[in-house]
């Protein structure tokens, strides 16, 4: 069933009537309805579809299948009626402004440097290009981003027009186009050439502008950032605002926000060190403090105890340290958070007893899971019984 394609006629015709010729439900239980004409645009070309009402039921969806353009809706609507469609227009400005902007800084990238685009996605409210370069300097995106908003300054026409395959060769086409008929060709003349379906505006000046914002390595492309028009604005009000803020937390006027930060990192970094060495300390004085409450239990000297929310890392620190005081010392430690229970075992180098042993005839008991070697082992589990009680099956299993 063939739709008439009002949005190819004029792109910003956001209000329409039409008649509904098919009004069914999808595989998925989704309403939709197929009309005699329409302005939404439907997903294709990596512009994102249309959104609005008909007659005040909400388009969700709108997607060309098999030919026919299906409108998905909240609720049924009857065949034969005649309907008014309304266009969610800033949705709409907003694609073709991101959708034109693509064109042109492809076309940048490749007029100035070569790098051709392999993939175009247009976000919510990011746009990316793959470009088929191993890496992209700043000089290159600036260069770019400033001859891209130089032909938006210019307000070139972008013209549209409907092709066979004969008249192709007529063109300096970018890329090749992906269909062999109605082929539909997106021109700003002496600049870019390029099989488009999709809806841009009538000059490059209603893009308004290109940002770069950002890029990163993906296999081997660059994947850049960008954002056109209206987003432009709300991308510079948003990192206006966060610089606003961190100016105020670090007392410093914007142009200094990054020396303060990177002083204050460095601080930062000087503060973890130092505490560190502390911790280090503390677990030193610590270790020798419960060297002293050691038992003796027939040749070996026995070190148990029972902690409260304390790192795993710290325990196995503190075992390693008491182990190395005596070559005869068996450390067994337990810590108690809110959800669980862990356990660390440690021993000195002339003791038979295998921690790693140890500790797996114990984790059952608590459904745990652990390991480590002969010398150190750890696990933990489920919070089953008393800390105390899980420290006195490992004394029973020694």
């Amino acid at each position: 069933m063939v739709t008439e394609k009002l949005y190819y006629q004029d792109q910003y015709l956001g209000r329409f009537t039409a008649h509904i010729r098919k009004s069914e439900k999808d595989e998925k239980g989704r309403f939709y309805v197929v009309l005699d004409q329409t302005a939404f645009y439907p997903t294709g070309g990596g512009q994102p579809h249309d959104t609005g009402t008909l007659n005040e039921v909400e388009v969700m969806d709108v997607e060309e299948i098999d030919g026919e353009i299906r409108h998905y809706i909240s609720e049924s609507m009857e065949v034969g009626s005649e309907c008014i469609g309304i266009i969610h227009w800033e949705r709409r400005m907003d694609h073709m402004q991101q959708h034109a902007g693509q064109h042109i800084l492809s076309a940048a990238f490749e007029e100035e440097y070569g790098y051709k685009t392999v993939s175009f996605h247009l976000g919510k409210e990011l746009c990316s290009i793959d470009i088929a370069v191993d890496n992209l300097t700043e000089e290159v995106a600036y260069e770019v981003e400033k001859v891209a908003n130089i032909i938006i300054i210019e307000n070139r026409p972008i013209e549209t027009r409907w092709v066979n395959r004969e008249e192709l060769s007529n063109y300096k086409l970018r890329k090749e186009v992906s269909v062999s008929e109605n082929i539909r060709l997106v021109i700003i003349p002496d600049f870019d050439y390029n099989g488009c379906g999709g809806t841009h505006p009538k000059a490059t000046g209603q893009v308004g502008s290109i940002e770069i914002l950002h890029w990163e390595k993906q296999k081997s492309h660059v994947r850049v950032y960008f954002v056109c028009g209206r987003r432009v604005r709300t991308q510079l009000h948003q990192k206006h605002k966060v610089i606003q803020n961190l100016s105020v937390l670090l007392s410093s006027p914007q142009e200094e926000v990054v020396g303060a930060t990177k002083r204050i990192l460095e601080d930062f970094k000087e503060a973890e060190k130092t505490i560190a060495s502390l911790k280090q300390q503390l677990i030193e004085y610590e270790a020798e403090s419960l060297t002293v409450k050691a038992k003796e239990i027939e040749k070996y000297q026995l070190i148990k105890e029972v902690f409260e929310n304390r790192p795993i890392t710290e325990l196995q620190q503190l075992a390693k340290n008491i182990t190395t005081k005596s070559d005869m010392m068996i450390v067994l430690l337990v810590n108690e958070s809110d959800e669980k229970l862990q356990l660390v075992c440690g021993r000195g180098k002339n003791v038979s007893v295998s921690m790693n042993q140890l500790i797996k005839q114990v984790l059952p008991c608590i459904n745990g899971k652990g390991g480590g070697s002969d010398v150190v082992a750890q696990g933990g589990g489920q919070k089953l019984m008393s800390p105390d009680e899980l420290i006195n099956r490992l004394v029973d299993s020694l």
